[in-house]
Order: C-alpha cells, then structure tokens, then sequence
C-alpha cells in the first residue's frame, strides 16, 4: 500500500475546497478504495454539545454504523479518551467493543486534530483478524498529518 500516495490524494482534495465535510468524505473513499480487505472506513466527529463528549458518526464508506459512541467506550472513544492510536487485532478481545458490524474482527482507529483538540476520530474495520499493522498505522498518519494540516472544521 503505498500511503505516501494516498496522503498526496487527500492533500490535493482539501488544498482545492478544506471544508471538513468533502474532504471527510473524500478521505473515506479514498481509503476505502485503496486498502484491501475492509468493511469499513470514516471518522467520527467530537461533540461536545452533550454533558459528556461523545463521538457522532460522520462522513463514511461501508455498512451502517452505530450513530453516537460515549466518550472512553469501545475502540473509537478509546481513541478519544486516551488521545491516542488504538490499533486492535481482534476487536472481540477488547475491553468494551461495541459491535456495530458483527462482521468487522480488526480495526484501527487514529485521533485527527487541530487546534490542540481532537476534532474526530479515523475508524478503518476489517473482517479479518490483525489486518492492520505497524506500517498500515505509519502510513495513516500521514494520512491523518495532511488532514490535521489543512482541513477548516
């Protein structure tokens, strides 16, 4: 997979229109249609008009996905609470995962900021077990580098 291209993709989506929303959305496709083996790829945009951030489903490819997670429950608010990537090998042996998609056994999920706050969260699933690995999680970075860069939320 070559990441360094698909960062080049996303900047040249958001340097002509960085409106969170397209370029979101494009990020989606983009990652869907060049990674192997997912069911699932999007974000999942920080709300904090609640008591409690959470975390409300955002632009996506892939099967219907659950609409709102808690803040620190199951992989994506993890992400957000611990601000940090949570690359999981098998998403049935994590504390709390929530099952949206039955069907999804690994995922990735990666924290998009800007101005010093998480702004959502980059959630990649795949049916396989341990799909995602240490390089898939470098080369996302540069994915989400180029997103935290340019996108006005």
């Amino acid at each position: 997979m070559d990441y360094s291209l698909l960062a080049e993709q996303v900047r040249a989506l958001a340097e002509s229109e960085p409106c969170w929303l397209p370029v979101l959305s494009n990020t989606s496709a983009a990652i869907f249609e060049t990674m192997d083996d997912l069911n699932w790829a999007g974000f999942y945009l920080v709300d904090n008009s609640g008591a409690e951030q959470s975390l409300l489903l955002g632009p996506f490819q892939g099967k219907i996905a659950c609409i709102r997670i808690a803040y620190g429950k199951g992989v994506c608010g993890t992400a957000l609470k611990k601000d940090a990537v949570q690359l999981v090998p098998d998403v049935h042996a994590f504390p709390g995962h929530i099952a949206c998609d039955s069907a999804s056994n690994s995922e990735i999920v990666l924290p998009v900021h800007s101005g010093g706050e998480i702004k959502a969260v980059l959630d990649i699933d795949s049916p396989s077990l341990a799909r995602f690995s240490e390089e898939d999680r470098d080369g996302l970075l540069k994915v989400v580098a180029v997103l935290e860069e340019l996108v006005k939320w």
